[in-house]
């Protein structure tokens, strides 16, 4: 068992705000031999991030508190809980999770006061909170949540579907979230995350409008010269 120096809020606040943060799905990790794929994403990545998917809210079943348990025996990084669940279980949900060894859990804006709910057992619990918001939501959904979380994460496809292409708005959102954290006085506070569609060609342009972490899939898994990419990533600048 691998120990963590830091966990919970205080993990999720040691990320680096001067670059790109390596965020790696376990989604795209070879689900086969995923322990190993763990060991060798390890020197590269500063969080993990596992989607968890009831088949309703999203269409996809996706992942389960044991799995969560023993990927936090394999790594020293946070792990980063992305709920695409009903807002019926999204608070067992985040309990259940947490308990796993979930550092930070991520709940759909679109939850309504069952995220809200969710957010604030999360920090009760110990964790960090986020909130994430499907593409067809309109940005301003995240408001509510500002004041109350460590990341806002836009979806740039179709919520729980893998291969999906970067809609065309999905740069713009990041510029109007921006704009809502900057009037909220928590830009600073706030990591800006985009997430689906992540491809060679789409990093720059997310990174250019404004995203300080790329959910990484193929991108990352799929690199056989991984430190390579992940140099490359690093090296990728915010527009002036």
């Amino acid at each position: 068992m691998i120990s963590k120096l830091l966990s919970g809020p205080a993990a999720i606040a040691a990320l680096p705000r001067d670059r790109l943060i390596a965020e790696f799905s376990s989604w795209s990790a070879n689900l086969a031999n995923f322990e190993s794929d763990l060991r060798r994403i390890e020197p590269y990545v500063d969080l993990h991030h596992i989607d968890v998917a009831d088949g309703h809210f999203a269409p996809s079943f996706l992942f389960f508190p044991d799995l969560v348990a023993r990927i936090a025996k394999l790594t020293a990084r946070p792990i980063h809980v992305h709920l695409m669940v009903d807002g019926a279980i999204v608070e067992e949900q985040t309990r259940q999770f947490i308990e796993a060894g979930a550092d930070m859990i991520s709940v759909h804006a679109e939850n309504g006061e069952s995220g809200l709910r969710a957010v604030r057992l999360a920090r009760a619990l110990g964790a960090e909170a986020g909130v994430v918001l499907r593409l067809e939501t309109p940005v301003e959904a995240v408001t509510p949540f500002v004041s109350e979380v460590a990341f806002v994460t836009l979806l740039g496809t179709a919520i729980g579907v893998k291969g999906q292409g970067l809609s065309e708005n999905a740069c713009d959102r990041l510029g109007e979230a921006r704009v809502i954290l900057r009037n909220a006085g928590r830009e600073a506070a706030v990591v800006l995350a985009a997430d689906g569609g992540i491809r060679h060609e789409t990093v720059p342009r997310l990174r250019a409008a404004g995203a300080e972490t790329v959910v990484l899939g193929s991108l990352g898994f799929g690199d056989k010269d991984l430190a390579g990419r992940i140099g490359w990533l690093h090296d990728l600048k915010v527009a002036a």
